[in-house]
């Protein structure tokens, strides 16, 4: 006889907490086999294929297409033969996780507060405002928001408590919303804002203005890039080149049989040479660490390869590149983006990055100065070729011309080894095969 089983949302990966169904890949009634993806779900990170947990029927969806289901919570049921079913991994404290991420201990990451409420982990605070008893004091600020009197440490989550030292605000002047009084990132920057909104600016509507939900991965970019940039002091610098040994040096290569099954591009020279610069300029592929009050040399370069989405801006990255072939590499370039158009990049595909790349050249824009990855030291911008008039060789020619533009965390990288880096960079671009057998 059958046994109905509810699965719940598993974590899909670095603590995410909610995920919407993109689209249901088994109706209710349809038969599924264990590990057979049944569902779509969208995350802050990626577009994910959860697969099934059991061999059976999928018996009811707890979710229509577009709903947002929290960690944790029923996503659908199975109905799953013979008495030794499987039983759900909640039973033993676990909340289930796909294949290859391993799994959440339900009570290791919480504690329970007074009354049953679980806690995040209390981190290191100063101590909050206790109530004392009524004294006559002076009436507060007519525009003072009202704040709720506290009897414990402030709640709220380390990234949030970076942002409001980040920003100058103690945390216990904001009005938490959070479930359980805990004081979100909304709160810090509504906080922040606050006085502008004494008095608001009334707009009409029109009629043909589109609402955007905020929401996947444009929801956490958008976060990331705050984060960064109230985090890392950036630094861009730029470099004009004539890049038309590279143009040829790309045609040359298509026509070689080792390269027959791989696309080549410039921006499979500009990781080369991203690569090899970073070998003769380590600081580039430095993290900082805050808490340890360390700067981490990485030895592998996790080389990030910037690609836009109709999902939003990812950037996966390259595990270990700098041990790739040209060949291997321009491999791991193809699949990484074909695997970002299909909205399939995981999260593990998109953590652990330290130097990344965005090739604004394939809008036709010249340059930029981007924000940098959260935890990379620096992003390299490869704009667009063009024909130029450029004195070559002492005479004025058409030459092939690019601008390269790099932001790096200042805090890491000065201004002298940012420009040495970004000038071997050139050095490469403008003659790949001297310089790969120079430096090689």
């Amino acid at each position: 006889m059958g046994q109905r089983i509810t699965f719940n949302l598993p974590d899909l990966g670095e603590g995410l907490t909610e995920g919407e169904v993109a689209a249901w890949l088994i109706e209710p009634g349809g038969e599924v086999k264990l590990n057979q993806p049944f569902v779509e779900v969208e995350t802050a990170k990626a577009l994910v294929e959860v697969p099934s947990p059991y061999d059976g029927v999928l018996a009811e969806h707890h979710a229509v297409a577009g709903e947002t289901v929290d960690v944790g919570k029923p996503l659908a049921s199975f109905e799953v033969e013979g008495a030794e079913a499987p039983e759900p991994k909640k039973k033993e404290e676990r909340t289930p996780n796909l294949v290859g991420y391993g799994a959440r201990e339900a009570g290791s990451k919480r504690r329970k507060r007074r009354g049953g409420a679980p806690e995040a982990p209390a981190p290191v605070a100063a101590p909050a405002p206790v109530a004392s008893p009524p004294a006559p004091v002076a009436p507060p600020a007519p525009a003072a928001p009202a704040v709720p009197e506290r009897t414990g440490p402030v709640l709220a989550k380390p990234p949030v408590r970076k942002l409001a030292k980040d920003l100058g605000i103690d945390l216990a002047s904001v009005t938490p919303t959070g479930p359980g009084g805990i004081v979100t990132r909304a709160d810090v920057e509504a906080h922040t804002a606050a006085p502008a909104a004494a008095a608001p600016v009334k707009v009409a509507a029109s009629a043909e203005d589109q609402r955007l939900p905020i929401k996947g991965v444009r929801k956490l970019t958008a976060q990331n890039m705050v984060a960064s940039a109230f985090t890392a002091p950036h630094v861009t610098v730029f470099l004009t080149c004539d890049v038309t040994g590279l143009m040829e040096t790309v045609k040359e290569f298509k026509g070689r049989k080792e390269f027959a099954d791989v696309k080549v591009t410039p921006l499979l020279f500009v990781a080369k040479a991203v690569l090899l610069a970073a070998r003769r300029h380590p600081m580039i592929n430095a993290r900082w660490d805050e808490a340890a009050q360390e700067i981490v040399v990485k030895h592998d370069v996790n080389l990030g390869i910037a690609a836009a989405t109709p999902r939003g801006l990812v950037v996966p990255n390259i595990k270990a590149a700098q041990d790739l072939t040209l060949v291997e590499l321009a491999e791991a370039i193809g699949s990484l983006a074909r695997t970002a158009r299909d909205g399939k990049t995981t999260p593990a595909d998109m953590a652990g990055g330290t130097v990344s790349i965005t090739n604004v050249g394939v809008f036709g824009v010249d340059t930029g100065t981007p924000i940098l990855p959260p935890g990379e030291s620096a992003i390299l911008v490869f704009g667009a070729v063009r024909p130029q008039p450029w004195v070559h060789e002492g005479e004025i020619a058409v030459r092939q011309v690019t601008t390269l533009g790099l932001s790096f965390d200042h805090r890491l990288i000065d201004g002298e080894q940012g420009s040495k880096f970004l000038a071997d960079v050139g050095a490469f671009l403008q003659h790949p095969g001297e310089t790969l057998l120079a430096w090689t």
